[in-house]
């Protein structure tokens, strides 16, 4: 399969990059912009798994003047693409009163404005029967615990389901599934911020294990979906 991660260098991408890696028959494109710790991911990934076929590409999510020319340079690696992971998260944790716009529009230019319109520039790779997992926060749930300091993140991952709910209709023709995962707490450095000195019941290798099998089978049997994936709140 060809499989798409974005947010790759750190965190659950990182993992979900080695957890898919593993299969020989996968090829893996891992986007992020911080090119060392994408070669340290791809030396990784061939340390444990000999035949792993990772593709580091250091690009920068929020160069959205680029997104035109993104598959003239993602196709030089695949020509087409079975999974598509927007798993990029950015979280500012600050009081309302003294959120400022710069924090805003960081926030919602990667949480929500990145995976749609690279989504759309990524349109001409996807498959038929292609899954496009959205990956959002338990925050982002209408009736979930909110927490100080998160209106903006929360806001944003709630943009993302929505989002995921629209795009199904839109890709329904092309045979495209898209589905969201709302996922709890999970002891990555995002969540360390934002809950100092809290411990997770989840790490980021065992909630990539779940993704990979959700991206790999869920569109089976969801589409427009938003699946809270949560033991504890947050």
């Amino acid at each position: 399969m060809n499989i798409i991660i974005t947010g790759a260098s750190r965190g659950i991408g990182f993992e979900l990059v080695k957890t898919l890696a593993k299969h020989k028959q996968n090829h893996i494109v891992a986007i992020s912009r911080n090119g060392k710790a994408l070669k340290e991911l791809v030396a990784e990934c061939i340390r444990l798994y000999p035949d792993a076929k990772v593709i580091p590409y250091e690009f920068d999510l929020n160069q959205f003047e680029f997104y035109p020319f993104i598959v003239q340079r993602l196709e030089t690696f695949i020509h087409k693409c079975d999974i598509l992971v927007n798993n990029a998260g950015k979280l500012v944790n600050k009081p309302f009163n003294k959120f400022t716009l710069s924090d805003f529009d960081d926030t919602f230019n990667v949480n929500i404005k990145s995976p749609f319109f690279l989504t759309q520039a990524l349109l001409p790779l996807l498959n038929k029967g292609a899954h496009v997992v959205n990956i959002s926060s338990i925050g982002g749930v209408q009736g979930s615990k909110k927490f100080l300091g998160l209106s903006a993140y929360s806001a944003s991952k709630g943009a993302l389901a929505i989002f995921t709910e629209a795009l199904a209709e839109e890709l329904a023709e092309q045979e495209i599934k898209v589905n969201c995962l709302a996922l709890g707490a999970v002891q990555t450095e995002m969540f360390t911020k934002a809950f100092p000195g809290a411990k997770a019941m989840q790490n980021p290798a065992q909630i990539a294990h779940f993704i990979a099998d959700f991206a790999i089978t869920g569109q089976k049997y969801f589409n427009g979906k938003v699946i809270p994936v949560s033991m504890s709140v947050p």
